[in-house]
């Protein structure tokens, strides 16, 4: 596994989700059923994210280009859908019992359908790539790295907003909204590095390893944990 992929799968600030469990009180039945209605629709998909961060990851450290690039565009798609299926279930739970709920609904589905986008246009980015040519490959990377960066940079101001307040601790009580594990990493992957050791994601690419570039290319990105 590579330590700069780790380091960008554990400081990214794209949505979402796996809240903390521990909060005090009741609450208001209202914001009670909003955030079981959402966090319902959402459980599957926290669980998807995180096992197309840990496919990426596990990626054999010494992998083959086209491997990598399986791996990345699978991730990526998985990644797109992830976020537009979160736009729905924002949608389906109906305005939030919060102060301006209905334009917080709004922005929160258009900004999570914009970051749905700019995953699949990475997906389309790596598709593009020549993994035939390790130099090429190894380049080409360093473009998808400064997409991922983009997507770490984009507002989530009103997913900020739900994720807020007493709605927010309404969601973090909801076991659909909790953190998940991914499921067990495909064979021939490498779990050796932990995010918790991560070089530095400004590290430049190394064409003559395509499977460090590749970490180079990913170290910006991660969907927040915390929604």
């Amino acid at each position: 596994m590579n330590k700069q992929l780790a380091a960008a799968l554990s400081c990214g600030a794209v949505l979402v989700l796996a809240l903390s469990g521990c909060t005090d009180g009741d609450g208001d039945n209202k914001v009670n059923d909003w955030a079981k209605t959402f966090c319902n629709q959402a459980q599957p998909q926290i669980k998807k994210r995180a096992n197309a961060e840990q496919a990426i990851i596990s990626t054999a450290a010494d992998g083959k280009p086209a491997d990598i690039q399986a791996a990345d565009s699978k991730a990526f798609q998985d990644l797109a859908d992830v976020n537009n299926s979160l736009a729905t279930a924002v949608k389906a739970g109906g305005t939030p019992p919060i102060d301006d709920g209905a334009k917080i609904q709004q922005d929160a589905v258009a900004e999570l359908q914009a970051t749905a986008k700019a995953y699949f246009a990475l997906k389309k980015q790596v598709d593009g790539l020549n993994a035939k040519d390790q130099q090429k490959f190894a380049d080409g990377l360093q473009g998808v790295a400064d997409g991922l960066a983009k997507i770490e940079k984009m507002k989530q101001d009103a997913v900020k907003k739900l994720q807020s307040g007493d709605l927010g601790k309404a969601m973090a009580k909801q076991p659909g909204c909790q953190t998940v594990k991914a499921s067990s990493p495909p064979a021939g992957g490498s779990g050796s590095d932990s995010p918790s050791t991560p070089a530095s994601p400004s590290t430049p690419a190394s064409p003559s390893k395509p499977a460090s570039s590749k970490a180079s290319a990913n170290a910006a990105s991660k969907p927040s944990e915390t929604a």
